[in-house]
């Protein structure tokens, strides 16, 4: 998209407010609201920010940052027009005073990595499955973890209430330009899906995160709270973002396949399965980044814990689906909906380049319930287990390599600063389990 098309569809569609976006290094969505006299300033990248405000990124006396726009991802907001009164909005690219890229922008740290990777001939393709739960608020407007349906996956009416949200969503989203494949209730009560078409990996992280926003958006309007997190309701499943992905060849051809190779992979395919698997505990505090993702991640309810592939089960941490040609991926399915898609699709592109660039070859598939192996019989096939908590993650992510040069220094030191304070945080404090489980008896 250009300038010129974008002025003309600021005329067109009466669009009288524009936002700015972009993340932080926590994945949280940030916004700076103009008035329609100021677009065009913002569409030439000038509209400076306070930088010393947000979090991880600078310090109070180098605070001021440009936001430079990505014209591909204006979009009209089809939630926000009031008669006839409409708003849009264009992520952008965090930018030092100087006109440089500011590396501990998360957007700009994965264009980064994607360089690299295409400097190697590849490029990466992503689809990621972000679950939701849609919950009831209080009278004070407050979320709560009553579900609004008692439904059950892949159930239809009259138990699904959550349905018209949904189709709302969807509607929304496409009239935003997504492609949406498919939605459904999920397993949990209260829990969703909503299916859109795979991307390039940038686009596909803008999507994940502009998902996100009008889940809640939309949610809000039916007075519902939608919540991304990991693991709201103890005893019942909890949400993951299942992370499709792909390597391409520059040629457009997918370097996963191999039409008369085992399983029709090819030997790049095979040597990023192993990789992947070789870090999987290293980009865990990135894919997995709360205290909360790992009450999430505990054998049963279909979370997989194990490193381990295998081309059908889906106790695995590595799942590759049926479909080839074009198709042919691997899924990794330990992230979690609460991670910041940019750092997590760049920590799990170089981890399965690791094994690329250096010829690994992947254990054998593991193909029974790894749920009901014992220990021993994990450790013969050479198993090893995700971090049980974040404090545990943090300490895998802290000596990993691959980490500090996925990450880059900034964001590297930043994050960890900050997730071991979230540990500390935890550590202290005094739960209502403890309560209830000791001050009545001590």
């Amino acid at each position: 998209m250009t300038r010129e098309e974008i002025m003309q569809i600021i005329e067109d569609e009466n669009i009288q407010f524009f936002r700015l976006q972009f993340v932080d290094i926590f994945g949280f969505m940030k916004n700076v609201a103009l008035p329609k006299s100021q677009i065009e300033k913002a569409l030439d990248g000038d509209m400076m920010f306070d930088g010393s405000s947000i979090d991880g990124f600078v310090r109070i006396n180098e605070s001021d940052m440009y936001l430079k726009p990505d014209y591909d991802t204006f979009t009209v907001l089809p939630w926000r027009n009031k008669l006839g009164v409409a708003a849009a909005r264009i992520i952008c690219d965090v930018h030092k005073s100087d006109g440089t890229p500011f590396s501990g922008c998360p957007r700009v740290n994965l264009k980064r990595v994607l360089a690299e990777a295409k400097e190697l001939g590849y490029t990466m393709n992503v689809g990621t499955e972000a679950e939701f739960f849609l919950f009831e608020k209080d009278s004070d407007g407050l979320a709560t973890t009553i579900t609004n349906d008692v439904a059950g996956y892949f159930s239809l009416d009259p138990e699904d209430t959550g349905n018209d949200c949904r189709r709302e969503i969807i509607e929304t989203l496409e009239k935003m330009g997504f492609e949406i494949e498919a939605s459904h209730h999920e397993v949990a009560e209260g829990q969703h899906e909503i299916n859109f078409k795979y991307a390039d990996a940038l686009t596909a992280a803008d999507n994940t995160v502009t998902f996100k926003w009008v889940v809640k958006s939309i949610a809000a309007k039916y007075g519902l709270h939608a919540t991304f997190m990991p693991k709201p309701i103890f005893g019942i499943n909890g949400s993951g973002m299942h992370t499709n992905q792909s390597l391409f060849n520059l040629d457009g051809t997918n370097a996963f396949f191999d039409e008369s190779g085992p399983l029709k992979l090819s030997k790049t395919a095979y040597s990023y399965i192993a990789g992947a698997l070789k870090n999987a505990r290293a980009f865990a505090a990135v894919t997995n980044p709360l205290v909360n993702s790992y009450k999430r991640l505990v054998p049963g309810y279909e979370a997989p814990v194990y490193c381990a592939w295998s081309a059908s089960n889906r106790s695995a941490l590595v799942r590759i689906p049926a479909a080839r040609g074009l198709s042919t991926r691997t899924e990794i399915r330990c992230p979690d909906p609460t991670c910041n898609p940019y750092l997590a699709l760049a920590m799990m592109l170089n981890s399965g380049l690791d094994g690329v660039k250096n010829n690994l070859t992947p254990p054998d598939a593991v193909n029974k319930d790894i749920f009901k192996m014992t220990p021993d019989e994990m450790a013969e096939v050479g198993i090893v287990v995700l971090p049980s908590n974040l404090k545990e993650a943090i300490e895998e992510l802290k000596v990993s390599q691959i980490a500090k040069d996925t990450l880059g220094d900034h964001i590297f030191g930043k994050y960890i600063e900050a997730k071991e304070k979230e540990w500390d945080a935890y550590r202290t404090a005094v739960t209502d389990w403890e309560l209830d489980e000791y001050l009545g008896i001590y």
